[in-house]
């Protein structure tokens, strides 16, 4: 036999005695390094092949060749071994199980579900609407003129195709006026969106939820009576309101709603920087040429509108001081919540 053909048999001896050794993932590595590496021995076998006389060189080859497939199953086998080992040694069935975070229902659909409960006890209707809007519904029906700010793209966020993200849910307003006659009482709730940059009061994207009622004779002392009912079911019997005077294109006259401090019952502290009161909302009586808009006789009917966002509610309800806590999916934060499934 000639000396290379018995070099190659040692060779491929020694590794069969070497795998055997292997025990650890370093041990494999070694032994991938020492034979199958760029540099390893069947490697450097491969390049003597053009040296060897012409009457061994065709057996040489066949061998190194069975060598090498007999050396690549062999540590394939070995590396599935060495992974299985190491997989177990992390195994201890003494240890409890962790903690599975199953979810909770998210503190803004809980207290949007709440004002649900308190309206539509009081016989208002829950209604929706879509959030992409065209500009009739969201500005035009709404008596907003065309040099409002609120249409300005630095508040307005516009489509390529001419439609928009609804700034606010008085849309859904519109579009129940238009197919339904009075007697209406209803309240809409739902995400909106407004050019703003996020900090820990604003958000692009918030919850909002308003209120409508059209009837013959409607007040503007009704409004008063629903909304303080409603602040008092919220945050409890001794809760007051006040209307201050404000403008809105949709409403005249028209009035920020203010609730007394839940936190400190109006005699000032940090949350309500030491004023006693808490603004939460627009209000007003529904604007004639609203009324106009959608076919409603504003000699006839009468009828008040309200809006306020669910994250400030939400906030106060909580002792919530940053509105992105909402919007960052984190657990540890979300997991506080009631309503557990």
């Amino acid at each position: 036999m000639h000396e290379s053909l018995e070099e190659l048999k040692n060779y491929r001896e020694q590794f069969d005695h070497d795998a055997e050794t292997v025990d650890s993932s370093d041990t494999l590595e070694s032994l991938r390094i020492k034979y199958l590496g760029r540099k390893g021995l069947i490697a450097q076998s491969f390049k003597k092949i053009g040296g060897l006389p012409p009457d061994v060189r065709g057996q040489f080859g066949k061998d190194l060749n069975a060598f090498k497939a007999h050396a690549n199953e062999r540590f394939d086998t070995l590396q599935n071994t060495v992974a299985q080992k190491s997989d177990e040694s992390w195994i201890d069935v003494t240890m409890p199980s962790r903690k599975r975070f199953t979810g909770s229902i998210h503190p803004l659909t809980l207290v949007e579900r709440e004002v649900r409960k308190v309206f539509t006890r009081m016989g208002f209707t829950v209604m929706r609407g879509p959030e992409i809007e065209d500009t009739w519904h969201n500005f035009d029906a709404l008596n907003t003129p065309d040099w409002h700010p609120s249409r300005d793209p630095s508040d307005t966020l516009y489509l390529d195709n001419g439609l928009l993200l609804r700034t606010e849910t008085s849309p859904v307003q519109i579009r129940v006026m238009e197919t339904q006659k009075p007697p209406i009482r209803i309240i809409a709730p739902g995400r909106v969106f407004r050019n703003d940059k996020p900090d820990a009061t604003h958000s692009p994207m918030f919850t909002q939820v308003e209120g409508l009622y059209v009837d013959e004779g409607v007040t503007f002392s009704d409004l008063k009576g629903t909304v303080l009912e409603f602040y008092r079911q919220m945050f409890g019997k001794n809760v007051r309101t006040r209307f201050r005077p404000h403008f809105f294109p949709f409403t005249e006259p028209s009035a920020e709603v203010d609730v007394s401090c839940p936190f400190c019952g109006g005699s000032g502290c940090r949350i309500c920087k030491q004023s006693g009161w808490i603004e939460m909302g627009g209000s007003g009586m529904v604007d004639p040429n609203v009324f106009k808009s959608v076919g409603i006789d504003p000699e006839k009917y009468t009828g008040w509108a309200f809006g306020l966002g669910i994250e400030r509610l939400a906030m106060l309800v909580y002792g919530i001081n940053d509105i992105r806590l909402f919007y960052e999916n984190d657990g540890r934060f979300l997991e506080q919540f009631g309503g557990r499934r």
